[in-house]
């Protein structure tokens, strides 16, 4: 019989800061803020007979990564369908309505993603977790659920669950 565990990552250097604005419509939008994110992971795995899920060094170092890659930047949404992007050497230049906004490039990210939002971040670090498959097999990963926190009390969370065969 399979037993079942689900182990819960909520450390102190899960965070990230960033600025960003959230495109509501057409012609309305966000000014440019930023908020301080923290992130909490649940995995849910098979336990082995010596009692053990897996070594979660692996997703904590994973996750740490990429609040690292996002953390003091502005993060741009790159599949939001209000916003044009072009760059030069030096910039990402993005079109908004009738707005023009320059953002130095090692001041900026642009993810594949379609707002910036808590829901939005939330569904790409899962993403990003769920692209090495390999690893979820090796430790007998069967659920996932990322919650980003934009502040006390308020979050969104993505989870996945494999599939069965």
């Amino acid at each position: 019989m399979s037993r079942v565990a689900t182990i819960e990552l909520f450390k102190e250097n899960m965070n990230f800061s960033i600025g960003h604005f959230t495109v509501f419509s057409r012609d309305t939008r966000e000014n440019l803020h930023g908020h301080n994110y923290n992130v909490y992971v649940s995995i849910t795995t098979l336990i082995d007979d010596d009692g053990l899920s897996f070594n979660y060094r692996y997703y904590k170092e994973k996750f740490r990564e990429l609040c690292k890659k996002v953390d003091e930047t502005v993060v741009l949404a790159g599949n939001n369908k209000y916003l044009t992007f072009s760059e030069n050497e030096k910039y990402h230049i993005v079109k908004f309505n009738d707005e023009e906004m320059i953002f130095l490039k090692r001041d900026a990210l642009i993810l594949p993603i379609t707002n910036v939002t808590v829901e939005e971040l939330s569904n790409w670090l899962i993403e990003q977790i769920k692209k090495d498959e390999s690893e979820l097999i090796k430790n007998n990963i069967i659920g996932l659920t990322v919650k980003v926190f934009s502040g006390a009390g308020q979050s969104a969370a993505t989870s996945w669950e494999k599939k069965s065969k």
